[in-house]
């Protein structure tokens, strides 16, 4: 027994010994052997990996892992390589691998921003062969491809990856899905023809139908979401809402039974904070009630070469306000109001009166956040302030538990679930002129601005807007005082359209690029972009005071003529109070916009803010500024948490972003052979 058991020892010993020696001689003479590469499931190693088992790898399989290379470089942002990798794949290849070799090269086309390429590409992929795994990229190429613009193929795209996802891709899908959707105009859903078998996609547009229609009041929309998810219990949606929707079964109103208003009640902005806590006030008190949208309807403007011009310093230095003195048009005839989509909006009649308590800090006397405290400490529910962007600024470096609706917003905006910021901003102004502009046709324009730092904010925010709606490059054109432009049209010199263009990043360039899930940097765009020519511009935006805009429009006509086809627009800083038949007939074809308010929407409030501030409109802006203020903090949670609630005020239709960044969609009018009539 002791004798066999030490046999068995000693074998255990030598064996492996021997073993080894065997598999050396076996594989004296040939390359180390890799393991199979599986080009049809996920790639999660790193590119230096995939490279080194591309070395060692014989012939049959070499080609595997070059692609899963290539992937892993796109992933990694290292794109000259991974396009140099790819020109390097053998021509010989199987079925399988000249699938994934489409596919990823569309992959690595939407990495460098060639969208038109990645599309064909993805055209000629026969998706029934690809694996689940690659099934999900194909979908997510789509998706990519489309650079956020909504349709009918980009939505069943989302509905055809959902199923292949794990659970937190899928949460990202079902909001991309619903983000595509609510991007939908009604002109868009009008069109879409869907597949009698389609009951997902079809499960999704009654949502989006049940939403537009109770989006309003989140009550009715809660009880519709519910009813939904019980006739729909296989949707996607039915098991895990959308982040926006799930957020209305959460809502919960906010508080407005003591409200802390901050604004400057002693130096230069005094003379606005007042404006604004008279607007503010009224609202409050009821005396501005709005029983239906109305679209302005106005006549002629008067002729009152009398009437009283804006005496205030002009805030834009400050960020705050687009101010210029504006006469009333003329009453508006009540119609149907719809926002920029053309989805009606349902009015929002503010209560006749309210008992909330408000309170008034100045904070031109202690800092921001002492006055927060003290509001806290006070007992107030809600803040409504600061005005001045410096104490705005503060905001997102300290911390208050209150709501606060700001009356301005910083330069970089923090999304903050419980602040939002309203400004009458010509930022805001010059985004909404671009959806204007684009929704007319046009698609070259020019901006006209004058120097420093106010134009180029203006054109800067034009150019972003303008990139999104799916446009190129815009040109900027700057001009100097009053002076210098009456030296010009002395000396018989116009205005021709060429510009310098407006570099931000658009869609089409974006910061970062998200393939098969994952979001890399995207390389650095070209800035190597050159002005246009005269001819090409159709369209030119003018930032200019009346002043400036009686010497600009007849300089324009004369370098272009007056019949060139140029469409002339402008923001609400041109538009002159008490204008006569002269400047009305010089200005024919001009489109202007400007709030509702002074674009007729309540002509007795009118007048009787006119009146109240002496025929200065720039104030009678802020008094409307200030009235709507008071109707966005009664609907404070809505704007916060509900995505596409919207509502009437009297500085535009107002709605809010992801950040809870307030817009308004302005109503634009023209000068038309002596009158001023609304745009339809």
């Amino acid at each position: 027994m002791l004798s066999s058991l030490i046999v068995r020892t000693k074998s255990g010993r030598i064996i492996p010994v021997v073993l080894a020696a065997m598999l050396m001689a076996a594989c004296s003479g040939q390359a180390p052997q890799t393991p199979a590469a599986n080009i049809q499931a996920e790639a999660s190693a790193s590119s230096e990996y995939y490279l080194q088992q591309m070395q060692q790898s014989s012939d049959d399989n070499k080609a595997d892992w070059q692609l899963l290379a290539i992937r892993s470089l796109i992933r990694e942002g290292k794109l000259p390589q991974a396009a140099e990798l790819l020109g390097k794949l053998p021509q010989e290849l199987t079925d399988v691998q000249r699938q994934e070799q489409q596919l990823v090269s569309a992959e690595l086309s939407i990495a460098q921003k060639n969208m038109p390429n990645a599309s064909a590409i993805l055209a000629k992929l026969n998706v029934d062969s690809l694996s689940n795994s690659q099934k999900a990229r194909y979908y997510q190429a789509v998706i990519d491809a489309s650079q956020g613009k909504a349709s009918l193929p980009v939505i069943r795209a989302y509905i055809a990856q959902e199923p292949l996802l794990n659970d937190k891709q899928r949460l990202q899908n079902i909001n991309g899905t619903w983000a595509a959707l609510t991007q939908l105009t009604q002109a868009d859903l009008n069109s879409l023809v869907i597949n009698a078998d389609e009951n997902i996609l079809q499960g999704w547009l009654d949502l989006l139908r049940l939403y537009q229609d109770n989006k309003q009041d989140p009550s009715l929309l809660k009880a519709a979401i519910k009813d939904w998810q019980t006739r729909y219990p296989n949707n996607p949606a039915s098991k895990v809402l959308p982040t926006a929707l799930d957020n209305v079964l959460n809502f919960k109103q906010a508080s407005t039974s003591s409200v802390a208003l901050l604004l400057p009640l002693n130096g230069q902005a005094q003379v606005f904070a007042n404006a604004i806590q008279a607007g503010f006030n009224a609202a409050k008190n009821g005396v501005i009630t709005q029983s239906a949208p109305s679209q302005p309807q106005p006549a002629a403007a008067p002729d009152d070469a009398n009437a009283a011009q804006p005496t205030s310093t002009d805030p834009n230095a400050n960020g705050a306000v687009s101010t210029s003195g504006a006469a009333p048009v003329a009453e508006a005839t009540p119609a149907a109001q719809t926002d920029a989509d053309g989805m009606p909006v349902a009015p929002i009649v503010p209560p006749s009166a309210s008992n909330a308590q408000i309170k008034v800090y100045d904070t031109s006397t202690q800092p921001l956040p002492a006055l927060l405290a003290q509001a806290k400490q006070d007992g107030a529910t809600l803040v409504v302030g600061p005005l001045l962007k410096e104490n705005v600024d503060q905001l997102s470096a300290g911390s208050t538990p209150l709501n606060v609706l700001a009356l301005n917003q910083p330069e970089q905006v923090q999304n903050n679930p419980n602040i939002c910021y309203f400004a009458l901003s010509p930022e805001n102004e010059a985004r909404d002129a671009a959806k204007h502009i684009w929704e007319q046709g046009k698609r070259t324009p020019l901006i006209l601005t004058p120097r420093g730092s106010l134009g180029d904010r203006v054109a800067k925010a034009f150019a972003q807007e303008w990139q999104q709606l799916g446009g190129s490059t815009v040109l900027q054109q700057g001009f100097g005082s009053t002076g210098e432009l009456r030296q010009s049209i002395n000396g018989g010199t116009g205005i021709r359209m060429t510009g310098q263009p407006v570099m931000v990043a658009s869609a089409s360039q974006p910061q970062s690029v998200t393939i098969a899930g994952l979001t890399i940097p995207a390389p650095p765009a070209d800035a190597g972009a050159v002005s246009t020519s005269s001819g090409k511009v159709d369209a030119v935006y003018i930032i200019a005071t009346p002043a400036e805009l009686t010497l600009i429009k007849p300089m324009i006509d004369l370098a272009n003529g007056s019949h060139s086809g140029l469409g002339l627009y402008a923001s609400s800083r041109s538009y002159q109070a008490g204008s006569g038949p002269d400047f009305r007939l010089e200005m024919d074809g001009l489109q202007f916009s400007d709030i509702p308010l002074l674009a007729g929407s309540n002509p007795a409030l009118l007048q009787q803010a006119a009146s109240q501030f002496k025929n200065d409109y720039s104030l009678v802006r802020l008094y409307a500024m200030g009235a709507d203020a008071w109707v966005l903090a009664n609907h404070f949670s809505q704007m916060r948490q509900i995505g596409g609630f919207q509502l009437n005020g009297s500085t535009g239709v107002l709605s809010a972003d992801s950040n809870c960044v307030i817009n308004r969609k302005l109503p634009w009018l023209q000068y038309r052979a002596g009158s001023i009539v609304p745009m339809q």
